[in-house]
């Protein structure tokens, strides 16, 4: 038994029912539990706990096989005679010790309230304590600090609201001010005690150390306490595991994809129970594979890992377009003998890649086309995930799937890439699609087949042409292709095919020509990325919102960086005005609108809420296009209203993010993630300047979920459809709540790194760092998830679930 997976995070007793003790924490998947008190086995319930919201979903991510669950034990009215209480987990002959504790320390907090302490922390420069915590108790609890003489201090204990611990104590009702902050200063003598009473005079007490030697001995003694009870419950190898554990905790370093990789594959059992399921749809796979001299040992290779499939109805077409002379003729000669799924067609004359793959398809009849080049592999799974993710959603047109790179002798693999769901602003960027891409038959013999014209970037105008018609695309999140990597290869090599490159521009180019949007394509920063650039027709009016409360210093810099460095002229500014203090801000004001006609200061007298505040601007905005911006930002590229505008006027697109840094040019924000840190996050942040991210992400354009309100352009219609932002959401998550409604309303959401401006964060506004701005914190978390439940319930559709929630850099999820 893994003892890691051994683990109590609270325990308390029912508020109602002393008889009954709560422990909660996380034991391995399929244990359950057994108590005893002194050899005598106990009456236990078992509740295992599913994560419900985001920020549990995030604590949960990485349990490495453990459940968590919240077991209640009924213990006797009388205790005294009883010295110790034991909770194992077990499961069949495994047994493995999970609590213990003695029965007096029970005694002492039975029948009391029940409290626990998040903070206790002496600030040892300023002669300060810092406490937070909560109590309860049936009735509400009155709090005290007392010196060590016991006298009473003169402080003063805030109480705050905890719905948290009020959903915890499900037996009874509870005061929802049950929380509470205090601050000592300065701290006096050794010991302080903290009293909490409730109205039928039980009291619980809490010595806290605070002089010098207390604290440390304090800490020292807690270190020891864990210590040894880790001991007596599971013995002194389990303790040493342990130790070890922390001094090399692998969770600190990142996840090597060697190591990822065959965790992450199908065992044999898993293969042999796919073998023998059947799917009501039985839909028949056509692989169509273009040959050209290929390496026999690639072939074989390749032949093999579809032979292998756990998925059978399918069927291999091969076009060898090697010519009259093909030295692999024999050899296909052969399959086609060996094994009827095999279909061979042979040219008199050397093919190109266009028409070799052609013509494999004219020999298919399978309803889904499957395409492979003739040197890779697939995982023996990937026909079976396919069929199992049609059986789930029959309505499918195309499906395409995760893949990683092999070395040349196929026993090293790879650059794993795995990706969003469809994202059509990242495959105009680049052709993130790529492997394995299976389309409906039906849908490639609407849009057409393969066209000579791309060859090199063949499947990337083919895969442009598909997603137009199609209704229905599906990403299945595994790594079910393996890319043969050679050096003349563009997937290793990319000058080494300069023409696929050129091809690929014009494909994106075709592609927006025959959607009817004007734009011009070019390659971007590195081969295999395009860049576009949008063709307005006419130059409307963008109203750029700024909410500001004093700080006039960034308000002026934010301005002259507009007004110094945009090419792009036709705009106004809506200073929204709210709470300032300071004469000079005011005086400010009417130096700036006295001085530029295009500046309107409009006054919020209300107290804050950035939704109202930047709906109060809208309000007077007369653009057809809002820009939100922060005060405390700086332009740094001229264009950068031409790129946010230019995606933004598309009738599919909403709105637009830019790519902010940090003052030390280090990432602030390059799109969001929901799920980062518990709730959503900015994506690369902190990454320098000139690194591009995880499959070069951070210089992409693409769809996101979110983007920051930082620097947000909105279609005015977009923002008047949903309602502006959401005024329950007054200071967090607003921005994220608003493109998802824009989303929900059927828009896209676009991060253009081509626009680019310093963000000098936190100037704005303090950080959750009191229990009325934590409270408050939680409550928007709350309100945020409750807005969209389903949404939050499921993993990003353009972030990948093997990819960790735990940083923002997209490396991988350790399991």
């Amino acid at each position: 038994m893994n003892q890691q997976l051994l683990i109590v995070e609270k325990e308390r007793f029912f508020l109602n029912d002393d008889c009954k003790y709560i422990i909660c924490g996380i034991i391995p998947d399929k244990y359950t539990v057994e108590a005893y008190l002194d050899g005598e086995k106990l009456s236990v319930e078992m509740e295992r706990k599913i994560a419900k919201t985001a920020v549990e979903r995030f604590k949960d991510e990485e349990l490495m096989g453990g459940i968590r669950v919240e077991v209640t034990v009924t213990l006797p009215e009388e205790l005294s005679s009883y010295k110790n209480l034991d909770v194992y987990a077990v499961f069949e002959e495994n047994r493995g010790k999970w609590f213990h504790v003695k029965v007096k320390d029970l005694l002492a907090r039975r029948g009391k309230p029940q409290y626990f302490i998040e903070e206790e922390r002496v600030v040892r420069g300023e002669k300060k304590l810092i406490l937070q915590g909560w109590a309860a108790a049936v009735t509400p609890v009155q709090i005290k600090l007392f010196d060590e003489k016991k006298q009473p201090l003169d402080v003063q204990i805030r109480r705050n609201s905890r719905m948290d611990v009020v959903e915890m104590f499900r037996e009874c009702p509870i005061d929802k001010g049950c929380g509470f902050y205090a601050e000592v200063e300065p701290v006096q003598g050794r010991y302080l005690y903290l009293v909490m009473r409730d109205r039928e005079g039980k009291k619980s007490i809490h010595k806290i150390g605070v002089g010098p030697g207390e604290v440390l001995f304090g800490k020292a003694a807690k270190y020891r306490k864990k210590s040894v009870d880790y001991f007596k419950a599971h013995g002194a190898k389990a303790l040493a595991d342990k130790v070890f554990h922390k001094l090399t905790d692998v969770s600190q370093r990142p996840v090597e994809y060697s190591e990822w990789l065959p965790k992450h594959l199908p065992t044999k059992t898993e293969l042999e129970k796919q073998k023998k399921t059947a799917f009501s749809g039985n839909h028949k796979f056509s692989i169509v594979v273009p040959l050209y001299k290929t390496g026999e040992e690639y072939l074989k290779a390749l032949v093999e890992s579809v032979q292998a499939q756990t998925y059978g109805n399918w069927e291999l077409c091969l076009s060898d377009g090697s010519g009259a002379d093909s030295p692999i003729r024999e050899l296909l000669e052969s399959y086609e003998k060996q094994d009827k799924r095999i279909r061979v067609v042979s040219h008199q004359e050397a093919l190109r890649i266009a028409d070799n793959t052609n013509a494999a398809i004219g020999i298919a009849t399978g309803d889904f086309i499957a395409f492979a080049d003739h040197d890779d592999v697939l995982t023996p799974n990937a026909l079976f995930e396919c069929a199992k993710a049609l059986e789930e959603k029959p309505e499918t047109e195309i499906l395409y799937t995760d893949e990683d790179k092999m070395s040349v002798n196929g026993n090293k693999f790879f650059q794993p890439n795995f990706k969003p769901d469809f994202n059509l602003d990242l495959l105009c960027t680049v052709n993130y699609i790529c492997h394995l891409f299976v389309a409906k038959r039906e849908l490639l013999d609407k849009v057409g087949f393969l066209r000579a014209e791309y060859d090199g970037a063949q499947d990337y105008d083919l895969i442009l042409r598909c997603v137009e018609e199609a209704k229905h695309i599906h990403h299945i999140p595994k790594i079910l292709y393996h890319w043969r990597s050679h050096e003349d290869s563009t997937a290793e090599n990319p000058e080494s095919k300069m023409y696929a490159f050129d091809a690929g521009e014009r494909a994106i180019q075709a592609h927006f020509d025959r959607i009817g949007v004007k734009a011009e394509v070019y390659k971007g920063e590195f081969l295999g990325l395009y860049r576009t650039r949008y063709i307005r027709e006419y130059d409307p009016l963008i109203s750029i919102i700024i909410p500001n409360k004093d700080h006039t210093d960034d308000l002026e810099r934010c301005i002259r960086s507009i007004e110094e460095k945009s090419t792009y002229r036709n705009f106004e500014y809506v200073i929204v005005e709210n709470n300032s203090t300071e004469e000079k801000t005011f005086a400010y004001y009417k130096e700036l609108e006295a001085k530029n006609k295009n500046v309107r200061v409009v006054y919020w007298d209300r107290e804050f809420n950035y939704s109202e505040i930047n709906n109060f601007g809208a309000a007077h905005a007369k653009g057809d296009y809002l820009l939100l911006l922060n005060n405390d930002t700086e332009v740094i590229n001229n264009d950068w209203l031409e790129e946010m505008l230019g995606y933004c006027m598309r009738e599919d697109v909403g709105i637009v993010g830019a790519r902010l840094y940090y003052e030390d040019d280090t990432i602030q924000h390059a799109g969001v993630v929901l799920g980062f840190g518990g709730i959503a996050g900015h994506c690369f942040v902190q990454q320098p300047r000139g690194k591009t991210g995880y499959q070069h992400r951070i210089i992409c354009a693409q769809d996101y979920s979110a983007v920051t309100a930082a620097c947000m352009m909105v279609k005015k219609e977009a923002f008047d459809k949903v309602g502006g932002l959401s005024p329950d959401l007054a200071v967090a998550f607003n921005d994220i709540d608003f493109c998802l409604k824009v989303r929900d309303a059927g828009y896209l959401v676009v991060y253009n790194p081509y626009a680019e401006l310093h963000h000098y964060e936190s100037k704005s506004r303090g950080l959750e760092n009191t229990p009325e701005k934590k409270e408050r914190f939680n409550k928007e978390v709350a309100t945020l998830e409750a807005h969209w439940p389903d949404i939050f319930s499921k993993p990003d559709p353009y972030y990948n679930p093997n990819l960790t929630l735990k940083s923002q850099d997209f490396s991988l999820k350790r399991i």
